[in-house]
């Protein structure tokens, strides 16, 4: 099943979208963007040049995907989540030589208007809160909230709160 880009998207030459995806409207696919099979992107969804983006991704609406992140396969963005690429912009000063990477491993959810401070990995099956700002890795299946972020407890894979850690697979 080839993929769906609505007619208000942009895909630029060089980017790959994989079998079964969706592109909703007014998103943007950069060339060099490498989104897998079956992902969802919502509108208003911008993918830069480098950005690597898993199988079965589900990227809500007004998600801008920078240079530098890495979204492995299953991984939810909740709408208008925020990821960064510089730890300390600056309007006047040229930076793009200290661009981070910032990976979200395999399973892991990120609420509504989350922010990912770049240079951070994000565990798998980590579920981020919604609001929550990410300044530093996340272990695998760990349940974060707050500003900053701090882990306050365990989610199964199915994102259910837990007692204890989940054994790794």
């Amino acid at each position: 099943m080839p993929a769906t880009i609505h007619e208000s998207a942009y895909v630029d030459e060089g980017a790959i979208i994989g079998e079964g995806s969706r592109v909703w409207h007014f998103s943007h696919v950069m060339g060099g963007a490498s989104i897998g099979r079956n992902c969802v992107l919502g509108q208003n969804v911008m993918v830069g040049p480098g950005v690597s983006v898993g199988d079965n991704c589900k990227i809500q609406n007004n998600v801008s995907l920078y240079k530098g992140v890495e979204l492995e396969d299953g991984v939810f963005c909740g709408p208008s989540c925020v990821f960064t690429n510089v730890v300390n912009p600056r309007a006047f000063l040229e930076k793009k030589e200290e661009f981070r990477t910032t990976l979200v491993r395999s399973g892991a959810s990120i609420g509504a208007n989350a922010t990912i401070v770049c240079g951070v990995t994000i565990g798998r099956y980590a579920l981020i809160g919604a609001g929550a700002v990410v300044t530093r890795d996340v272990p695998d299946y760990a349940l974060m909230l707050g500003v900053p972020a701090r882990q306050v407890g365990w989610v199964n894979k199915a994102g259910d709160t837990v007692a204890e850690r989940q054994p790794d697979e």
